[in-house]
């Protein structure tokens, strides 16, 4: 299916946001390669606006530390949200160094591009926090789906904000790993196979934590 062109000045976003939304974001680095991440984007962050209207226009986003992500925004200036529901794809963009020679993954329902500003910096734990502004350029709908609600998908995506925060200071390794060992049991109880795959990556990825029982088989 081709991508469907957005009207940005009626739709800048393709779906409605709300609270904090789980994206893929691919950034372009020096190696003229997509870096894909994760990113939270915050439809009511600080830097979030909206029209007259009431709707949605830039969202909120920050970047924890020198990741490549950050390091690409200030570079490139902007890059590509994805949506995206693959457990896999996720994953490994919560944790591994995951590059693509072309923005949008082949998992990506719908796709916006965005400039991206710097607004504000700060200091916590001795973490380096900036929040950026993201503004909509250009955005496509890929695929039209029905939403599904999947306890084993939301635990993976939990495991991942789990396992980033290992070692962190200011967090609990005790709690996080009590975290890790939930999802696992969730996935392996309500999960599909792409969770089960993705729990497993998670433990692969995840230098800090060895799971206390088995990882869901196929």
């Amino acid at each position: 299916m081709t991508d469907t062109e957005r009207n940005l000045e009626s739709d800048p976003w393709p779906t409605r946001l709300r609270g904090v939304t789980e994206t893929v974001v691919a950034t372009l680095g020096p190696n003229d390669r997509w870096n894909q991440a994760a990113l939270g984007v915050h439809a009511d962050g600080p830097a979030s606006t909206r029209d007259d209207d009431g709707r949605l226009h830039a969202v909120t986003a920050f970047t924890y530390g020198n990741t490549r992500t950050r390091r690409n925004l200030h570079g490139r200036g902007g890059g590509v949200v994805q949506f995206t529901t693959d457990a896999v794809d996720f994953t490994n963009a919560a944790l591994d160094v995951f590059e693509t020679d072309d923005p949008v993954l082949e998992s990506a329902d719908a796709w916006v591009r965005v400039d991206a500003t710097q607004v504000d910096a700060r200091d916590e734990d001795g973490t380096r926090i900036e929040t950026w502004r993201l503004d909509p350029v250009e955005s496509a709908v890929r695929r039209r789906v029905v939403p599904v609600v999947n306890r084993g998908h939301a635990a993976v995506v939990d495991a991942t904000v789990a396992a980033s925060r290992l070692g962190v200071p200011g967090f609990d390794d005790d709690a996080l790993r009590e975290r890790l060992e939930r999802a696992v049991d969730v996935v392996a109880t309500c999960g599909g196979a792409r969770e089960r795959e993705a729990i497993r990556r998670c433990a692969a990825l995840t230098d800090d934590w060895t799971p206390t029982g088995d990882l869901p088989e196929d």
